[in-house]
């Protein structure tokens, strides 16, 4: 199998060759390389696994059945190749390899054949004018500030049509997308009754740009089957749902079509200059047209200042406050529902997107350059916090390091996840650490450094630790609260870009 792909491979690059050489089509090529070792002790603060869906119909593998390996060697390669026509058109393909030595494609006995496309999409300007689109599997994300890593509600590679076009040249402009996440059952549905199997969403944003200030209102409306593989195959439902849907009668989606909302803007000053200030607001509801159990909605408000007017460091500070569960599950969840990312598949929170995250904490999941086994993958959904970093720390010519605190407190009533966990066991829409009581609170402390032997290539040291309060064995159970402890991190390697 292995031999028959490289010979593809092989032949593709003949074929793209060829193209070049007859029709004028340039290709370039970039990508990356990653090779690090990873100690982590004590993911989840258990060292054991978290919940999660094990099927569609609702079948959970309960937290605390698995014990972590603590010490992993990654490997990733990535290429993304561009097959440029003209200025106006290109195709992008890009492919991905990665995985643990001693496993899968690097077991050094039979390896298995792991090369994943990860980006594949057609990108061209509308003749005449300065009208962009692109369409295929591309980097698609809802607007968020540039101080945090990535978007709190998505932020993923995604099947997607994108439009973008000035409406006042350098100070106005408009987005237009559609992405499909999900399409469960593509042509044919399993049975002859009709039941919507795709998730999807619109999009518009209005970027606004004038001295000194930014902005993007946003919004997006989201349409989701009952039918739709959200549990396991998407990975990412109880980002969106109340525990409502599973705790109370009747169970499940009382629609074929599941509505949801979201609305928001970000916010940029740098008129005060070396100040410079950040700001998101945001709102969101699913499941609008459903019993009141099943409806999630909420708010999240973040805000960020940075001082840039020093050569050697640059201090940042920055806070966050979002809704979080009432002591009712009848009345549905008050958390702002999100495409969280890692949650679905047992909280692995490894780097696969690049969500919210300030400071590049050891906390939150997005950011970390090291990717894999690389954070605590704690919801800021639900919580209110705050940090400071130390970022660009620079005495040393090509060393730059990174020292950030954060502190983050639950808002969520204690009443709400004792039901969902009396009713369903540990399960994958609350989890101990990742979701925080309101008499709960994590503290974390990350130290990153950055030595670049080459232009191209860097050394990394990433390093972690966070320190829980008493979980409440009321809402968790003995056995989880007990086992709680201190989680280390440090990752240490090599990345190559070209």
């Amino acid at each position: 199998m292995k031999r028959v792909l490289l010979t593809i491979l092989a032949a593709v690059l003949v074929t793209a060759a060829a193209v070049r050489a007859e029709a004028a089509t340039e290709v370039r090529m970039t990508g990356d390389a990653l090779v690090y070792g990873n100690f982590f002790a004590n993911r989840n603060f258990t060292g054991w696994n978290s919940a999660k869906w094990i099927n569609e119909a609702g079948t959970i593998q309960h937290a605390g059945t698995q014990t972590e390996d603590r010490f992993e060697i990654w490997e990733r390669f990535r290429l993304r190749s561009d097959f440029i026509a003209n200025e106006a058109v290109k195709f992008r393909l890009g492919i991905k390899v990665e995985d643990v030595w001693g496993h899968g494609t690097f077991t050094a006995a039979n390896p298995q054949v792991a090369v994943e496309v990860y980006q594949a999409y057609l990108s061209f300007k509308w003749p005449g004018c300065d009208v962009s689109i692109s369409a295929g599997l591309q980097p698609a994300s809802i607007p968020q500030s540039s101080f945090f890593a990535g978007s709190i509600v998505f932020d993923e590679d995604v099947s997607s049509l994108i439009i973008s076009a000035p409406l006042i040249e350098d100070h106005l402009s408009m987005i237009l997308a559609y992405v499909r996440t999900i399409s469960s059952d593509r042509t044919y549905a399993p049975t002859t009754t009709s039941v919507y199997a795709n998730e999807e969403g619109y999009m518009l944003a209005l970027p606004i740009t004038v001295d000194g200030f930014k902005a993007t209102p946003w919004a997006l409306f989201g349409v989701g089957g009952k039918g739709g593989h959200y549990l396991a195959g998407g990975g990412w439902a109880e980002g969106l749902i109340s525990s409502g849907l599973f705790t109370m009668a009747p169970v499940g989606w009382k629609n074929n079509f599941i509505t949801a909302l979201w609305a928001g803007t970000t916010l940029e000053v740098t008129a005060l200059d070396p100040f410079k200030f950040y700001a998101d607001v945001l709102w969101g509801q699913h499941g609008m047209n459903e019993y009141r159990k099943n409806v999630r909605n909420g708010w999240f408000i973040d805000a960020a200042a940075e001082y840039t007017g020093m050569t050697l460091l640059t201090p940042q500070a920055f806070g966050f406050w979002s809704t979080g569960e009432d002591s009712s599950t009848r009345n549905g969840s008050e958390r702002m529902p999100n495409f969280f990312p890692g949650s679905g598949r047992g909280g692995e929170h490894n780097g696969g997107t690049q969500s919210w995250n300030a400071g590049n904490s050891f906390l939150f999941d997005g950011g970390q350059e090291l990717v894999k086994g690389s954070n605590m993958g704690i919801s800021p959904v639900g919580a209110w916090g705050f940090g400071a970093s130390l970022n660009n720390v620079s005495f040393i010519e090509k060393l730059t390091q990174r020292l950030t605190f954060a502190y983050v407190h639950g808002n969520n009533s204690s009443k709400a996840i004792r039901y969902a966990n009396t009713v369903l066991g540990s399960n994958p829409i609350f989890v101990m650490g990742r979701d925080l009581t309101a008499s709960e609170w994590v503290m974390g402390l990350n130290f990153d450094t950055k030595y670049m032997l080459y232009e191209n290539l860097a050394l990394i040291m990433e390093t972690g630790w966070a320190h829980p309060s008493a979980f409440q064995q009321s809402v968790w159970g003995r056995r989880l609260a007990n086992k709680a402890e201190d989680a280390w991190k440090v990752s240490f390697g090599f990345k190559y870009t070209f």
